[in-house]
């Protein structure tokens, strides 16, 4: 009985070397086990075209973008990555014997590996805290976990009691754009929210505390006196301990300084540069806190409800979690080296 299917190049190769050999279309069939008409077939290709590849000629329209036109595309996507798919067609063409509609557009842009979608939102770095940034890695380059571990992290947070849902899409007909069940209902700054600051360290999750009126220094004084001070001597009894905080205008406060160079004693405070969320580790904290609310399967309705969840998310945090992400610095500061000082996808 004959092969099934096209033959590889080894067994097209092999049906030529008989042939070739003398050997007759039926005792080469007998001899490698494929049909007369495959025998004959194969070495006919190889008579008439000098190959023996078993590569078949593809079936279909032709491309319309060949590789060349691949690289010219991509050209327009570099040079732009906001275009839309009209502009990226109406560029591409200009100049173009055969012009292309944006469906080949879009599939060629998939072919090439490019998708839509919403960009990644970082904070905009100046130069000069580019160096900032900068040099805040390279004085840190060296430090490992363990290091890393003598450091306490600290952030204030905001969570809102009703969240955007810009993304949700529906279905509707033509008609039924007004029907309840089609809209989204909002209110002024999401419904009122709950702000809280925290503190942890590898070793353990400190204190959230809830803060109930606008922070500003003497807030502020209040919670470094009342959390951080403890959480430190505690947590560092050897007075090893960094404690970290952002450059927001109440931590920068004289009353705030003054209260630090009178503890400097007891632990250092870590010198942190502009714009570097990605390198604080309880930003993610904070993303846990937020997936934690939203998958909820009762919604907070006011804002005592939102507060309790919050401090209860946050209270059930696992070691393994808040410890991975201080296992992580070194591959932060690296990220902030490899883009000099620039943004990271922390």
């Amino acid at each position: 009985m004959g092969k099934k299917g096209d033959l590889s190049n080894f067994e097209r190769g092999m049906v030529v070397g008989a042939r070739r050999a003398g050997l007759s279309i039926s005792q080469s069939a007998q001899l490698l086990g494929f049909s007369r008409t495959t025998i004959s077939r194969v070495y006919k290709e190889w008579c008439a075209k000098g190959k023996t590849s078993s590569m078949q000629q593809s079936c279909g329209r032709k491309c319309l973008v060949d590789a060349r036109g691949q690289r010219r595309m991509g050209r327009l996507i570099q040079a732009d990555r906001r275009a839309t798919l009209t502009e990226i067609t109406t560029r591409y063409n200009r100049g173009m014997q055969q012009s292309i509609c944006e469906a080949t557009t879009r599939t060629t842009l998939r072919r090439m590996g490019y998708n839509s979608r919403r960009p990644h939102r970082v904070p905009l770095i100046s130069t000069t805290n580019r160096k900032k940034r900068l040099q805040f890695a390279r004085a840190h380059q060296n430090w490992t976990v363990e290091d890393w571990k003598n450091v306490a992290w600290s952030d204030e947070s905001r969570f809102l009691l009703r969240h955007s849902i810009g993304r949700v899409r529906i279905w509707h007909k033509q008609n039924e754009n007004m029907d309840p069940s089609c809209l989204v209902t909002t209110v002024q700054a999401g419904g009122g929210g709950v702000m809280v600051w925290g503190i942890f360290s590898w070793y353990t999750l400190g204190p959230l505390v809830p803060i109930g009126h606008r922070l500003n220094a003497t807030a502020y004084l209040s919670i470094v006196s009342d959390h951080v001070h403890p959480f430190m001597t505690t947590m560092y009894p050897s007075s090893d301990g960094y404690f970290q905080q952002d450059n927001a205008a109440w931590h920068k406060a004289r009353i705030i300084s003054n209260w630090f160079l009178e503890h400097d004693n007891e632990f250092t405070v870590l010198k942190w540069p502009p714009q570097s969320p990605d390198l604080n580790p309880i930003e993610h904290l904070w993303d846990v806190v937020e997936r934690e609310l939203r998958a909820l399967d009762v919604h907070p309705t006011n804002l005592h409800q939102l507060q309790d969840a919050i401090l209860s998310i946050w209270a059930n945090n696992s070691k393994e979690c808040f410890q991975h992400l201080v296992e992580s610095m070194p591959r932060r500061i690296k990220a902030v080296l490899k883009a000099k000082g620039g943004q990271t996808p922390y």
